[in-house]
């Protein structure tokens, strides 16, 4: 038995509001990733190709959906768990595609049958240790078209100690101001979810699956570290264009 519209709903509708507590102005994020993609695409080809690494449960997939209805979009993260909800709750939205990023053929696995306009994460990227976020970025550079954009939105400190300190300050005074600390966090969000009948069974195939290879959570790699991995990729330019405290959005152009 597939899952529920109903329960797909619900728990999307609860992870858009947890999510809220970890990315300041998360909306106006989303906006600034799809204005970007809008760009450089308009005008360029009738139907442009974007990827959405670490989709999740189809957020910033939908919304670009929406903004680009025109734009073939595919979506793929290894969970999955957020995976049917967003095949369930975002049926249109993009073709879903379950890999591991960064992986040996996992861009195989996109089937894509022409060069990208663009990729885009939100939130994604950031539990790659420097090595794995190498190889992802060479691998989506190689995808891409010339003039094509990476546009990653993320946590990305600063590289000077004290001037993290700082941006984090800014980010969590405006997260109070804007009461997204009254929501669930990530932990309660996935201990509801376990007693959820219809997620029974999608949770116990996540639980059984490997971590992803090269992934260190404890990595926090800088604002700067990213823009010189990416450089180093074969990205023509490559910098910070939004950010509020420790949210930014970067891109990099092929």
């Amino acid at each position: 038995m597939g899952l529920s519209l109903t329960t797909a709903g619900k728990w999307v509708e609860r992870w858009e509001l947890q999510q809220r507590r970890y990315a300041v102005d998360r909306e106006d994020r989303f906006t600034v990733i799809a204005d970007v993609v809008e760009h450089v695409t308009v005008g360029r080809t009738d139907r442009p190709v974007v990827v959405d690494l670490g989709c999740g449960p189809g957020s910033l997939a939908a919304r670009l959906a929406d903004r680009l209805p025109y734009a073939e979009i595919v979506a793929v993260d290894r969970d999955p768990l957020l995976l049917e909800l967003a095949r369930t709750h975002h049926p249109d939205a993009a073709r879903y595609v379950d890999t591991v990023i960064g992986e040996d053929g996992w861009t195989r696995a996109l089937a894509l049958d022409r060069p990208l306009d663009a990729a885009v994460s939100t939130t994604a990227l950031h539990y790659l240790g420097p090595g794995a976020l190498r190889r992802v970025y060479r691998d989506v550079a190689a995808l891409l078209r010339p003039g094509g954009v990476l546009v990653n939105g993320d946590h990305l400190p600063q590289h000077d100690s004290q001037l993290a300190e700082l941006a984090a300050c800014v980010g969590r005074r405006r997260a109070e101001r804007q009461r997204a600390f009254a929501h669930e966090d990530w932990a309660a969000w996935w201990t509801a979810a376990a007693e959820e009948p219809e997620l029974v069974g999608l949770l116990a195939e996540r639980n059984g699956r490997q971590p992803a290879t090269g992934t260190d959570s404890a990595a926090r790699l800088s604002l700067s570290d990213h823009v010189r991995l990416l450089r180093g990729a074969g990205f023509r330019r490559a910098g910070a264009v939004w950010q509020y405290g420790d949210s930014c959005v970067v891109v990099a152009v092929r």
